[in-house]
């Protein structure tokens, strides 16, 4: 036998084993009673595969199945299992008598559209190739290819399947599609088709056509969302795209690429922003109708880590299990979280509608009631420093003071050490609690500016009217163990500031006359974040509720949930990050700083130019949330109880052991302190956000940070919570 022919043989082999490993890996509800039935952990598996715990749960739920080399002892494991823990006997009914099988109508199809036979079923999840079955004869079909149960079959071609009840025939597909190498397009509900597509321009029209992606508008005066496609690793390579970007700074391809340039040839465009890890592939609209793909480069960092977690490394199904609920919930995905948080509140309230003119009887453009319509400079105390009406008043270089600047940021305030008493220093924990969604509870019913500040001199106070306020809050006196609600570091101010009106308006609540020296006011009000809270919160508790954790909960059932909901689904723990990441990306998007190495200070930049841009709705909001904080901690300081330290939306207390429930006052009735801190899932409420030792807190607070940082055992402010 020669050597090539040897080499030949064992090629074989090799693969008859990996067909013999692929046809006998059990169903995943056998894997998982296997497991349990020899007591073994996943964690356990885990590790003798070398895999994370994360891939056996995917295993076992049929999301994944496991690849070569990983699937051969896979398999080896579980055959073992079966040996010692055999199935238990199934009792079988008698097979019923055959019935006649119904001829189904043709489905009508439109002309447009060829018809072609059905794909062949694909797996949701990647799975290794099966081989072509051996000849066999023609009464003895050959069976069809096993299907994880989470896999759904489509019922008709791509381009002519029918829509789920109540769901647009237009965008009968969904959302989005993650396309892979192979040329699968992974879409929500486990739905996979064919993308005939080899390079971006017909990606682009595929995309826009048969595939049948998109979703409704959020409001009837504003745009249906473009269809999203995900490429992942081995897809770019089939798109002729790097494997990433070389350019890391400005973080796009350069227009020499044969990529784009083969756009262009199309006749399609690119945005400013170019071909990017978020690159939007447009025409101009004509006769009213959008042609705009927006397409998510996943090698190159589309998704961010600290929002999504590892979800650019799942498996494409996986992936769009993921982004397709993010898009069912909140919105499709379009950019960042901060992006997308911005562009929810445009398509919840678009800035335009179409009316009627009166006199022509033509349609025209109007504005939508509550919206923000025309995009507007800031007061001169709102704009940052490289803003042109900030450079305008002051010289470069020159740090503006409180008097000529409003400062509403979150806390970030730690207790003098020397205030500590000696029944806090008793206590052996420091324990963080966390307000939830603090942000966008801040945001609901909050009445905000909607046009342009109105400049006045020595007004009276309106808590009414949105905007900033010069007031001189220095002579109200506040207990030290709290932190000043007024400024971000909680020190008492020096003098005159500036402050957003939920600021100003918490002085008067706390009994002080306050006399502004002047205002910039804007009489155009409105709760323009209403929409958009409510449907973060919604999503943000739809998802909670998947995990495990729902309202009205048990304190002690919510802290045991709240102790394991990220394991429960890792898919759904990243699209519960992500709603998290929206609510804080969305609002500091309203005051974007200039981006870029040729920027140069007191030049307007690309973000100045939409009614978006407003600095003092995030002033606003920030100011609300901080005041919340505070309001609440006040009511905790009645009975005795004050922080070590806040940061933002997390709070420290000293406490006599490591739970919440063991420092949280109660009412003489059992109940919860009124007004106070409250453990629970909903927006406004607190959950545990970490314990330590409480000498190690005061070991911080001796050195000058902030043990309200590190609770939790990493940074809080880098985690995003």
């Amino acid at each position: 036998m020669s050597n090539e022919q040897g080499e030949l043989f064992a090629s074989v082999d090799a693969l008859l084993e990996q067909v013999a490993a692929q046809d006998s890996l059990p169903e995943p509800a056998e894997r998982k009673r296997l497991r349990e039935a020899a007591g073994i952990s996943q964690d356990q598996i885990a590790k003798t595969l070398k895999v994370r715990r994360e891939t056996v749960t995917a295993w076992e739920s049929g999301r994944a199945e496991p690849r070569s080399p990983k699937r051969a002892a896979y398999v080896r494991l579980l055959d073992g299992l079966a040996a010692l823990h055999p199935a238990p006997p199934v009792a079988t009914a008698p097979e019923p008598a055959p019935q006649p099988v119904p001829v189904p109508e043709p489905v009508p199809v439109p002309a447009s559209v060829a018809v072609v036979a059905p794909p062949t079923p694909r797996s949701a999840a990647p799975v290794d190739p099966a081989p072509e079955p051996a000849a066999a004869p023609a009464r003895q079909p050959a069976p069809p290819p096993r299907r994880p149960a989470s896999a759904r079959r489509p019922q008709a071609p791509a381009s002519v399947r029918a829509p789920e009840p109540g769901a647009d025939p237009r965008f009968a597909n969904g959302p989005l599609a993650v396309v892979d190498g192979d040329g699968s397009a992974y879409c929500v509900g486990g739905l996979v088709l064919e993308c005939p597509a080899d390079d971006i321009p017909s990606l682009v029209q595929w995309a826009l056509t048969d595939a049948r992606l998109g979703a409704a508008r959020l409001h009837r005066s504003g745009k249906d969302a473009d269809p999203l496609v995900v490429l992942t690793e081995s897809a770019t390579t089939r798109f002729g795209l790097p494997a990433e970007l070389a350019d890391r700074r400005a973080l796009r391809l350069p227009e020499d690429h044969e990529a784009v340039r083969r756009v262009a040839r199309a006749g399609w465009q690119l945005t400013r922003r170019g071909f990017g890890p978020w690159a939007r592939v447009y025409r101009p609209a004509q006769a009213g109708q959008r042609q705009c793909v927006q397409l998510a480069i996943l090698p190159w960092g589309a998704l961010d880590s600290r929002s999504w977690g590892n979800v650019d490394q799942a498996p494409p199904a996986e992936v769009a299990r993921v982004l397709g609920t993010y898009a069912t919930r909140v919105i499709t995905p379009r950019g960042s979280t901060a992006v997308c948080g911005l562009e929810l509140m445009t398509s919840l309230r678009p800035p335009t509608r179409a009316v009627r003119d009166e006199a022509s009887g033509a349609w025209v453009s109007g504005q939508v009631a509550g919206a923000l319509g025309a995009a507007v400079d800031p007061a001169p105390p709102e704009a940052p420093d490289e803003h042109p009406v900030a450079a305008r008043l002051h010289p470069r270089g020159h740090r503006r003071t409180p008097d000529q600047v409003l400062d509403e940021e979150a806390y970030d305030w730690i207790r003098d050490p020397q205030l500590l008493g000696d029944d806090e220093c008793a206590r052996p924990y420091a324990v963080g609690i966390d307000v939830n969604m603090a942000f966008a509870a801040a945001a609901n019913r909050l009445t905000v500016g909607l046009g342009a500040p109105v400049h006045r001199t020595a007004p009276g106070f309106d808590k009414a009217l949105p905007g900033c306020w010069l007031v001189d809050l220095s002579g109200i006196e506040l207990d030290p163990r709290l932190p000043s609600p007024f400024t971000p570091q909680g020190t008492r101010p020096e003098g005159p500031a500036w402050y957003a009106t939920p600021t100003v308006a918490y002085a008067v609540e706390l009994g002080h006359d306050v006399k502004p020296v002047e205002a910039y006011v804007r009489p155009e009000t409105g709760a323009y974040l209403d929409a958009w809270y409510t449907r973060l919160r919604d999503a943000y508790l739809a998802t909670m509720g998947q995990l495990g954790v729902t309202a009205g909960m048990d304190e002690a059932d919510f802290l045991a949930a709240m102790a394991v909901h990220k394991d429960t689904d890792p898919g759904l723990a990243a699209v519960l990050s992500a709603v998290k990441a929206t609510v804080k990306g969305g609002i500091g998007k309203l005051r974007e700083r200039p981006q870029g190495a040729g920027y140069r200070p007191g030049e307007r930049w690309s973000a100045l130019d939409r009614p978006t841009w407003r600095p003092d709705i995030r002033a606003a909001v920030i100011s609300s949330a901080r005041v919340n904080m505070h309001r609440k901690m006040r009511k905790f300081a009645a009975v005795g109880l004050y922080p070590l330290a806040v940061l933002s939306d997390c709070a420290v207390y000293a406490s006599d052991g490591p739970s919440p429930l063991d420092f949280l006052p109660r009412a003489p009735e059992g109940k919860p302190l009124p007004g106070g801190f409250r453990l629970g899932v909903s927006p406004g409420m607190v959950k545990h956000e970490g314990t330590q030792d409480l000498m190690w807190a005061v070991e911080l607070l001796d050195q000058g940070h902030n043990p309200a940082r590190h609770i939790k055992g990493t940074d809080a402010a880098v985690d995003g919570e």
